[in-house]
């Protein structure tokens, strides 16, 4: 029997429970979970500084620091988004029966854990540890 994470037990659901767990592991920054066929987010924990890429408005006040870190969210979920739908589609052209099951992402600052599924796409931000 499989679980719907969204599903109420009354006081938090199965999937804000998996988040907190996921957010109180040592060095992770950020989790969000995705709607696989929008893109859109569903739930998001934690905070992202938004990129240095990105376009800021002109003659805007100054955002409050949560716009701004929900910003980041934002931008991520995007991107991480994209990303998915690239990789899934090279996996498709090496094999038409195979499916993208993870993806790990490592940077300089972050590594990002993806775990993709047909209706829910996870996202689990680390700090890169020192080397």
């Amino acid at each position: 029997m499989q679980v719907n994470p969204l599903k109420s037990d009354g006081t938090t659901t199965v999937l804000e429970e998996h988040l907190q767990r996921l957010g109180s592991k040592s060095g992770v920054v950020a989790t969000v979970v995705v709607d696989t066929p929008t893109g859109a987010i569903i739930k998001s924990q934690g905070e992202l500084p938004p990129s240095h890429g990105s376009r800021t408005r002109i003659g805007a006040d100054e955002e409050t620091a949560s716009g701004t870190q929900s910003e980041g969210i934002e931008e991520l979920a995007s991107m991480v988004w994209n990303f998915v739908k690239t990789a899934g589609g090279l996996v498709q052209g090496l094999d038409s029966e195979d499916e993208l099951k993870l993806l790990r992402l490592r940077t300089k600052k972050y590594e990002l854990v993806i775990v993709p599924d047909p209706k829910f796409l996870l996202i689990v931000v680390h700090n890169t540890p020192a080397a």
